[in-house]
């Protein structure tokens, strides 16, 4: 029986639990996320099992002081590691850390990996949040991106996600593919939103070195930036009319159905990852495990070092990630956040952001800066821009 904790009895510190699922059917053809293809040997499965159920043990010691209220499956395909496994995984975290009695258990899936009885057995485990990975309605780019699936399949998933119980359903979808149009684009919202998903996250395709899609990408044509900036006001423009909150640059959610795990990285909550290539910021330091299956089996047998880097992060530095992450949100940034919090003088970010409002980019409310929908599409070089600004910036600690 798992032990759960509530905000009642106990007053400690969140985190969120990020667990790296490295299997695949096969690979996409724009997927540049650690994971390997094909076939899992049982062999395999039960070297990966008992290496994450060694590593939660080692670190849940380090995380006394903290009540676990998310909990997030990605890959990777985990939808493809079977409904067994994925429990006895949620089982070795629930041994190992404290649960909150409403945490949020989320799973990365693909429409062809999913039954009706995997699941009722998800559901049943404890598993209560599913995002499928949709991408388009159109057959024909489906094949072209490599996915398995079909769109019927994605429809069927989505109607049996229901019935099982999941009341809290994420599709992704992507834009900017090849010879995809303004007018197909806006279909494929339009059909997402007929299939009445909680939350939907939209995502420009980015062409990633060494893939195939990137090896291909002189024989094909993609929507140019233009194009690809249309495609997203459009999709801002439909979602907000059918009801969804625009939280994220990327994401839209129905009232209280937010990402509770993903609002973690963009809010500087704390987070452990686990599995090759999964990303930590814990007790701070920030650290990332080595993208390589066979060394972190190994690593965790032998207890070697497993990690690709470990690093401090700086007061500075912390306050440009604040910048950076809390701008990508409709929550933006505040200045007395910020000064208390990183000891940083506001003072000419405000004038800048003051700038960029008075050209639609920004805009002001409640005290909180924050960026427009037509400033999300340019908001690399507004954070460059304040970046600089920070960088030449003296610390008020110093001025006392």
């Amino acid at each position: 029986m798992p032990f759960f904790l509530t905000r009642k009895n106990v007053e400690e510190k969140r985190l969120g639990i990020y667990i790296h699922i490295p299997f695949c059917k096969s690979k996409c053809e724009y997927c540049d996320f650690y994971s390997v293809g094909g076939r899992i040997e049982e062999s395999m499965t039960d070297r990966y099992l008992q290496a994450l159920a060694d590593h939660f043990k080692e670190t849940g010691k380090l995380a006394p002081g903290y009540t676990v209220d998310t909990v997030y499956f990605g890959g990777g395909t985990p939808s493809y590691f079977g409904a067994e496994n994925l429990e006895r995984i949620l089982d070795e975290i629930h041994r190992n850390f404290r649960l909150s009695v409403d945490a949020e258990i989320t799973l990365e899936a693909n429409p062809e990996s999913l039954s009706s009885q995997m699941l009722h057995k998800l559901i049943r485990a404890g598993f209560n949040r599913l995002s499928i990975g949709v991408q388009s309605d159109d057959d024909e780019m489906l094949n072209k991106l490599g996915r398995v699936h079909n769109f019927h399949q994605a429809k069927l998933a989505m109607q049996q996600a229901r019935k099982a119980g999941f009341g809290n359903i994420s599709l992704d979808l992507m834009y900017g593919l090849p010879g995809q149009t303004l007018a197909q684009w806006r279909d494929t919202v339009t059909n997402i939103v007929s299939m009445r998903p909680d939350h939907i996250s939209c995502y420009a395709l980015k062409l990633e070195e060494g893939t195939p899609m990137w090896n291909q990408k002189d024989k094909l044509t993609f929507p140019d930036d233009d194009k690809q900036a249309d495609m997203y006001l459009a999709a801002c423009e439909i979602l907000r009319e059918y009801g969804y909150r625009h939280y994220e640059i990327s994401n839209f959610a129905k009232k209280g159905r937010e990402s509770r795990h993903n609002l973690k990285y963009w809010n500087g909550g704390e987070y452990l990852g686990f599995g090759p290539s999964a990303a930590s910021d814990f007790a701070g330091k920030r650290y990332t495990i080595k993208r390589d299956l066979h060394g972190y089996i190994d690593g965790i047998a032998r207890k070697e070092a497993i990690l690709s880097e470990c690093d401090t992060i700086p007061l500075r530095e912390r306050a440009g990630e604040y910048i950076m992450l809390r701008l990508r949100t409709l929550d933006g940034i505040n200045a007395e956040e910020y000064e208390r919090s990183y000891l940083m003088p506001f003072g000419q970010i405000e004038q800048l952001m003051q700038r960029f409002a008075d050209n639609g980019f920004a805009e002001k409310g409640n005290d909180r800066w924050r960026l427009t929908e037509k400033g999300w599409l340019v908001s690399n070089r507004i954070i460059v821009a304040i970046n600089e600004l920070q960088e030449r910036s003296t610390p008020l600690a110093k001025k006392r």
